[in-house]
């Protein structure tokens, strides 16, 4: 230790806690950004070259209620995390003979 420093009880404190908080923030911002993320929302035309298909097959898929939109104004929009869950749901079929 090169440098000795001469203190009071209080300085030391708060020079303790200001180093702890100097580390603690970013960690706190992280832990929030994953418990709370914001929520993203795209446009048919996008969740569609997203996904490889053309827009008529993403607008029928929200018109079946296989993917969840929203409705603003005449704009469909498609909420990222619904639509990750719903490509994850895999549903039974019934097969006719």
């Amino acid at each position: 230790m090169k440098n000795i420093i001469i203190t009071t009880h209080e300085e030391l404190a708060e020079m303790i806690d200001s180093s702890i908080a100097r580390r603690m923030n970013p960690l706190k911002d992280l832990i929030n950004k994953k418990l709370n993320p914001q929520k993203k929302n795209v446009t048919v035309k996008e969740a569609a070259k997203m996904l490889n298909v053309t827009e008529l097959t993403i607008r029928n898929y929200v018109k079946s209620g296989k993917i969840q939109a929203s409705k603003i104004g005449r704009r469909i929009v498609i909420n990222l995390e619904s639509l990750e869950n719903s490509l994850k749901e895999v549903k039974s079929l019934k097969y006719r003979r």
